[in-house]
Parts: structure tokens; sequence; C-alpha cells
């Protein structure tokens, strides 16, 4: 098997969707990071809870306030922000069950 074969095997082409899907599931482990290292002392889960949904929400702001922040690099943090409102809530379920 030669190199421009093997090669040939591994050039996929990233859609958009796999782009955003990607974007997702990194703002879903950053939130579990962001969400679980701090805690580790047990007094600040309440103090980095309330900065990521504070920053979550000045993203959201700007994000949808200009047109500007409608193209694609933009569009994928904003996935990364979903991602992370959604690790969020998960972590808050497991929580409370």
């Amino acid at each position: 098997m030669s190199f421009i074969q093997f090669d040939s095997k591994f050039n996929y082409n990233l859609t958009y969707l796999s782009i955003r899907l990607i974007g997702f599931f990194l703002g879903f482990f950053l939130s579990t990071a962001l969400s679980t290292v701090p805690a580790q002392t047990g007094d600040w889960t309440i103090i980095t809870g309330s900065l990521i949904v504070c920053l979550n929400e000045i993203i959201s702001r700007i994000y949808y306030k200009n047109q500007f922040f409608k193209h694609s690099v933009f569009q994928i943090s904003n996935c990364i922000r979903i991602g992370i409102i959604y690790g969020l809530f998960v972590d808050s379920f497991k929580l409370g069950s």
C-alpha cells in the first residue's frame, strides 16, 4: 500500500454540520471541565456557574445583536456556547438526582 492510497483513505471533507457538532461537543466538554475543576474545594461551584452563565449571556447578546457575527467562525463559537449551556443543564440534572 503506497502513501498516496493511505493518504486518500484519510482525506475527509469536514462538512459544516460536522464542524458544528465538534463545536457543540467541545462546549459540552468545557462546561464539564469548568464546573468540576473549581468545585474541588467545595465553595466555588455557585460562583463558577454564575460566571459561566453571565459570560454566555454577554456573548449571546453580542452575537444576536450584530449581523457581522453571522459568519461561519462566529457560528461555530455559538455552537460552543450552546454546548456549554447544555453541559450545565446535564450537570445540574446529575446533581439533582
